[in-house]
């Protein structure tokens, strides 16, 4: 019975082990599938031909160092060994492991091998940068080498010495071992405590370990051109006049040391190897730790302004490169906070772009309005672009209507992966248009979709909110499987569809299944008969994801965002080349510098991770097809060399600026990451002089969200909107945020926009500095204004109450008028309805220290400026006004400038009685011409 249980049991291992290998290895082929899937290839078989020339050359390299010197100390033991108690414990131990003495050493050379081969996989990277480097053209102040050296070399170099030290250090513990089990180290005698060969080979090892410490003090000295300070990014007056020559004389001492190491393989003595070690480790302290605190101490701290003014402007100019603000535009904005009537004639422009349309907000109000199934969905934040209507350009909030499996109340497998597989439409709404209830005007929505933006493929196979994996396509027939969308004329009450498109893997042969059924953990893949020779399956369907496995070297945007290009839904996404090697660059987390209010709160937008760079480009606009899933990557920054670097790294994977179609320019816009960490930068370094630098009195920082008070609310996000900024001629499409001081204060220190429009002004940052002498409500202090005005606050009471809440859009801030104008919408929802969404009923503005509220936009300008702001009737409500209702309008205005007027004499503040009665003024003024118009 044993003997016929022996090939059973044998047969059954290898039928295990042969599971396991193909269950290991069928995720490779699977992969290779899914990037021949979208014609990357040959990003998959460069990054794993890299991986395996790293795991062999490195997990040889460090198996044959360490175990030729076993097998070195093993063959030079001594042949006799005296007696002694120490002796007879390793005799015990070598009597045991000399039966399978070859055995354990072919297991210890796999060992070394394999996990000395994925160590060295990690640093595919690194090598690829180091092996394609591209200079820079800037040269760094102190050692005048290329940046390129900081940020495409010296990583590699620092792993190299970190692995050869590490691995000699083994090679010394593990022949050190092997001396002693087999007497060549004898620690209990007096004298010869070990042999020649015992002694020859840990001096030539020590004395390696000792001169690769050598070149490893040289390579600091270079490194110190990254080091994070109190102060600033880079070498220090300290640095530079104490460590830096510290290092190389500790360089110098170190091969020195090596070399007594080398001549005790002639002398029979360690006392010049402990000699020159001790040495080593007195000067390390000495020279290289209590030399430069005396420095720090004695001669920068009662002078440090001087003393590092010029490393601080080391940092200065190297930051602002390294974070591309060196073409920032400054400009002094002597905001004003008076008011008069027709004060925002000039700014027609934005007035009548002014964006009410919150899409933070009205995910809710999109879902009642336009899901229209539960089986779709929209995501939590949506998306805002620009369309041309009827040639004028057009803010819009867009977003993809996506498929939605846990609303799909009939849930299955063939449901959930073979029925239900795509998304339906695109839906966009004006930016600054509601109907008279206050929903959005919708530029284009509904199932079929409306013709708004004209005829474009409406099914979204892939998307942000898709199945883990769908099986489509297959062969046409009259009973097609795929749902496509609800349809009231048809017989079923839905159309069905089979899918055409070039996008999927083949899942129709029966390898194919079957390995997809090991993946999926499912045997319905393999047996269901409703995946023939012609199915598809689709995986790795996320827009995000498909760009970071196509494009690995890539640091990607949280916020991928749709937009009809040339007859296509296409999702676009912002790549970013960084790098954290630029010497004297400030260093900054991604996920600190990119955490805001909105970051912190959205399911919908993926933070970034938590790793420090000092140089970021956005180098590459990548492109996912919403209907085949087809990944397009363009370069934009053709000045980049660290993209350039990539490139050499992954030959033609990236499209020249060039191919970019003039459909797709059209729906470029700067990228909002990229924003938020060259604000974080420009807090701080808006300031050139190293003097100010160091003083600090200047730093801004990004205000609180006024929607999350308290201790723990979150940065304001950086908003979208068509601006016109002063002295600009036109109006562009902006990413904007305001900055405040650094400290408890709240009041506007600043405005930014950077220009989102491709053309020539694209990614220009333009920065209006308030004057340090003017007060001006940043937005919290508006926020908060706006609460405390009795009448709004009474309104926004009893719009509180009767089962309603109010919702507060996005407080947006813009220059205009000769100041700044601050609007915030006002929806209100219902509390009692699950299926209540908001809906836009107020506007509220604030400029200077005057605040209007009113149904409109126009109405509430009219109530700030004297009854006639300038501007003609907006579209934030349908309702045009008339001669009446501006009457009216400049009435109101005149009363609350005579209130506003006696509570600043109340106060003996005569500049705010003045201002109330410029209003006054006129108020009756453009009263009296409403009046002359009826």
């Amino acid at each position: 019975m044993n003997r016929n249980r022996n090939p059973l049991v044998i047969t059954a291992a290898i039928l295990v082990a042969l599971g396991a290998l193909v269950a290991y290895f069928s995720g490779f082929y699977i992969d290779w599938l899914w990037f021949k899937s979208v014609d990357f290839t040959t990003v998959w078989s460069t990054v794993l031909v890299t991986k395996i020339q790293l795991f062999l050359i490195v997990g040889l390299i460090t198996s044959l160092v360490i175990s030729l010197n076993i097998f070195l100390a093993y063959k030079r033991r001594p042949l006799y060994v005296p007696t002694s108690i120490e002796i007879s414990g390793l005799e015990r131990l070598r009597a045991q492991v000399e039966p399978i003495r070859q055995w354990v050493f072919l297991g210890i050379v796999l060992a070394l091998a394999y996990f000395g081969g994925t160590s060295g996989m990690v640093f595919w990277r690194e090598w690829m940068l180091f092996k394609n480097s591209t200079d820079f053209g800037v040269k760094d102040p102190q050692f005048g080498l290329d940046i390129s050296f900081f940020a495409f070399r010296l990583p590699m170099w620092q792993a190299i010495i970190g692995w050869a030290i590490s691995t000699l250090v083994l090679a010394t513990l593990a022949s050190a071992f092997i001396h002693y089990m087999y007497g060549g180290i004898r620690t209990q005698v007096q004298t010869d405590r070990t042999t020649v060969a015992a002694r020859v080979q840990i001096s030539v090892l020590l004395g390696l370990i000792v001169l690769l410490k050598a070149v490893a003090y040289w390579f600091d000295r270079y490194a110190l051109a990254l080091k994070e300070s109190r102060l600033i990014t880079g070498l220090t007056y300290t640095d530079v006049n104490a460590t830096l020559p510290a290092k190389a004389i500790l360089s110098a001492i170190a091969v020195v040391c090596a070399v007594l190491f080398f001549a005790n393989i002639i002398r029979r003595s360690w006392l010049l190897p402990a000699a020159g070690t001790a040495l080593l480790v007195v000067s390390s302290v000495l020279i290289a730790g209590i030399y430069p605190g005396a420095i720090q101490q004695f001669q920068v701290k009662p002078s440090e302004s001087s003393k590092e003014a010029p490393y601080i402007q080391r940092n200065i100019d190297a930051t602002r490169a390294a974070y591309d603000l060196n073409d920032v535009v400054m400009q002094d904005y002597n905001a004003t906070l008076s008011t008069s009537a027709g004060q925002l004639a000039k700014d027609a422009a934005t007035i009548a772009n002014i964006r009410l349309m919150d899409p933070n907000v009205l995910s809710a109000t999109f879902r009642q309005l336009q899901q229209i199934k539960p089986y779709y969905t929209f995501p939590e934040s949506l998306d805002v672009d620009r369309y041309t209507v009827n040639g004028v350009s057009r803010d819009a909030v867009v977003a993809v209507r996506e498929l939605n499996i846990d609303g799909n109340p009939s849930r299955n497998w063939i449901n959930d992966h073979l029925v239900y597989t795509h998304g339906f439409g695109f839906v966009a709404a004006y930016g600054n248009q509601v109907d008279a209830d206050g929903k959005p005007n919708f530029l284009v929505g509904d199932l079929p979709p409306t013709k708004g933006l004209g005829t474009f493929q409406p099914r979204v196979y892939f998307g942000e909110n898709v199945p883990d994996y769908s099986i489509i396509g297959g062969k046409k027939s009259n009973a097609p499987v795929e749902f496509d969308y609800p349809d009231d004329t048809s017989a079923n009450g839905q159309k069905n569809y089979t899918y055409t498109g070039q996008g999927g893997v083949p899942v129709g042969s029966t390898i194919n299944k079957l390995l997809f059924a090991i993946k999926y953990g499912e045997q319905r893949i393999l047996l269901s008969n409703l995946i023939n020779a012609d199915s598809k399956i689709l995986y790795n369907r996320s827009p995000r994801e498909r760009v970071a496995k196509v494009a690995p070297w890539l640091t990607l945007d949280g916020d991928p965002y749709p937009a009809i290009v040339d007859g296509k839904i296409t999702w676009i996404i912002d790549g970013y080349t960084t790098s954290a090697g630029y010497p004297y660059s400030r260093s900054t987390s991604l996920a600190t510098a990119t955490n805001d209010a909105l970051t912190a709160n959205s399911a919908s937008i993926t933070a970034q991770s938590n790793r420090a760079v000092n140089y970021i480009r956005n180098s590459v606009k990548a492109t996912v097809d919403a209907y085949d899933g087809s990944v397009t990557l363009y370069q934009w920054d053709t000045k980049d060399p660290v993209l350039q670097t990539w490139m050499k790294a992954f030959p033609n994977t990236v499209k020249p600026k060039s191919s970019i179609s003039k459909g797709l320019l059209e729906h470029i816009r700067f990228p909002e990451d990229m924003f938020r960490v060259q604000r974080d930068i420009l807090s701080s370094y808006h300031v050139k002089s190293s003097a100010a630098f160091y003083g600090g009195q200047d730093f801004w920082r990004v205000p609180r969200d006024p929607s999350t008070f308290g201790a723990n609310a979150g940065a304001q996000p950086p908003y979208y909107m068509t601006v016109q900024m002063p002295g600009s001629a036109t109006p562009a499409f902006s990413l904007t945020t305001p900055f405040v001081p650094r400290g408890g204060r709240e009041n506007l220190s600043a405005f930014a926009a950077v220009n989102s429009t491709a053309g020539p002004d694209y990614g220009k940052i333009t920065v209006l500095q308030l004057p340090r002498s003017t007060n001006i409500a940043g937005p919290s202090q508006v926020a908060s204004n706006f609460e405390a005005k009795p009448e709004v606050a009474n309104a926004l009471s009893l719009l509180r109450q009767g089962g309603s809440d109010v919702v507060l859009g996005n407080l947006l801030t813009l220059p205009v008028g000769n100041g700044l104008l601050y609007v915030q919408p006002v929806y209100v929802r219902a509390t009692g309805n699950s299926s209540a969404y908001p809906l836009l009923q107020k506007v509220l503005v604030s400029f200077g220290d005057v605040i209007g509220f009113d149904s409109s936009l126009k109405g509430a300008l009219d109530q700030v400026f004297g009854g006639n702001s300038g501007t003609i009737s907006t579209s934030a409500n349908p309702t045009t006004s008339n001669s009446s209702a501006d009457v009216a309008s400049a009435l109101q205005s005149a009363k609350q400038a005579i209130a506003d007027g006696q509570a600043a004499l109340a106060k003996g503040d005569f500049a705010a009685y003045g201002r109330a009665q410029d209003r006054l003024k006129a108020a009756i003024a453009a009263a009296v011409a409403a009046q002359s118009r009826k």
